[in-house]
């Protein structure tokens, strides 16, 4: 049995809960070793973190809250959306000491889990001051990284827009040069989405926790309308995009889905210029292994086959 832990900012923008909610059904066996929460604010994310694991009944899964806005490694506050709106029901907050989401990410290293970072890289970052070289003995899979630009037809994001990296530069920084990851970039990323047509089969296939997903892809597409955004300025775009994929395809590329994407080995060079972080091509840098393209309908309806699938519902 495979074996995952989870690092995540789970509570803002969506592609978060979509990501956990596909690992929780995954179809292989997969055993969640811990989720750490990074970005935290007093535990109100890791709150959000077990109101989805008790919607599956996975209460047995280790959580922990890492790193915190109030601890200044931000350049802002970190908000959340408005709670009523984008919850059933109020969340409890569960904070617990930062100490404790460093001993789970080590436990799960040790235990041989692939770790997967959704998040800012604060809570990688705090693991290696504590434990050096612990990165590099770790499967690590994270979403982030600007190294070719998006493809035409797509958002043209740039590197500034990584928010992953570069709303902690000095962590991000550090865990790249201090590890061997899979990077999963925001130019990549750009060409998955969840889709206005895929809430109702959400909604009728998906249990609890797909009803909640199309819950709050509804307020999500009323605060941030990423389709007129981006859908009326670039022609690639599904015309009803509520959100990009970003979390969910690392999530999918960590746990071995091949079908639809494209990995290189380059070799990088991970610079901070001017306080943003650049990772670009050049002999002398190290190698990573990269995705470089996706095939985004494709990866959108593999993630609408499992996430959007209550196991329960299919064989009660």
């Amino acid at each position: 049995m495979d074996k995952v832990h989870l690092d995540t900012d789970l509570g803002g923008d969506i592609d978060d809960l979509c990501a956990l909610a596909m690992l929780l059904r995954w179809p292989d066996d997969i055993e969640l070793t811990g989720i750490t929460v990074v970005g935290d604010t007093q535990g109100k994310r890791t709150g959000a973190v077990r109101y989805v694991l008790g919607l599956e009944g996975r209460n047995e899964i280790p959580v922990a809250a890492g790193a915190d806005t109030s601890q200044g490694f931000y350049p802002y506050e970190l908000g959340l959306p408005p709670e009523e709106r984008y919850w059933p029901q109020p969340i409890i907050p569960s904070p617990n000491a930062p100490e404790e989401a460093i001993r789970l990410l080590k436990q799960s290293i040790e235990q041989g889990a692939t770790i997967i970072g959704i998040g800012p890289y604060t809570n990688l970052y705090l693991l290696e001051l504590q434990h050096p070289g612990i990165l590099m003995q770790a499967r690590l899979f994270l979403m982030g990284g600007y190294i070719y630009p998006p493809r035409p037809g797509f958002p043209q994001w740039r590197n500034q827009d990584d928010f992953n990296i570069q709303v902690d530069v000095r962590s991000a920084k550090h865990v790249l040069q201090n590890s061997n990851p899979t990077l999963i970039p925001l130019s990549v990323t750009a060409e998955t989405a969840l889709r206005r047509i895929h809430l109702e089969p959400l909604r009728l296939s998906g249990g609890v926790l797909g009803q909640l997903i199309a819950k709050q892809a509804e307020e999500f597409a009323i605060d941030e309308q990423m389709d007129q955004k981006y859908a009326a300025s670039y022609e690639r775009v599904a015309a009803d995009i509520i959100n990009f994929q970003h979390d969910a395809l690392a999530c999918a590329v960590a746990l071995g889905w091949r079908e639809g994407i494209w990995i290189e080995e380059l070799p990088l060079l991970v610079e901070e210029r001017d306080g943003w972080l650049t990772e670009r091509i050049d002999p002398a840098g190290k190698p990573f292994r990269v995705v470089t393209k996706v095939d985004g309908p494709r990866f959108d309806e593999f993630w609408l086959d499992i996430a959007g699938r209550d196991r329960g519902l299919l064989f009660s």
